[in-house]
């Protein structure tokens, strides 16, 4: 598997990641796993993260000039990721600390 593509399989795992415990913390719900919500923005941010426009050059989401999330998408992400980023280096320290490298 080549670089780029590890890379972005890693970005996908850590919005995951970072949405399972958004998803843990802040929703009720029966059973294991993420609920209906949390699991479509999950589906949606891996499909928006394949088809990124810049694909093997594709930088850090942070770093990009371009909006890859429709608008209705982009206040849960931004949400999900204001609550977990901070979380992140405590629960899953690798991943957070290769996502900042990165």
């Amino acid at each position: 598997m080549g670089k780029e593509k590890t890379r972005l399989k890693r970005e996908a795992g850590t919005v995951k990641a970072m949405i399972a415990l958004f998803c843990k913390d802040n929703h009720c719900h029966d059973g294991p796993g993420l609920c209906a919500q949390c699991r479509g923005l999950a589906e949606y941010s891996s499909e928006r993260l394949r088809a990124c426009r810049y694909g093997k050059k594709k930088p850090a989401c942070r770093k990009c000039a371009t909006h890859c999330y429709e608008p209705g998408h982009r206040e849960p992400i931004r949400e999900v990721m204001r609550y977990a980023g901070p979380r992140m280096l405590v629960r899953h320290p690798v991943l957070a600390l290769r996502h900042l490298l990165s």
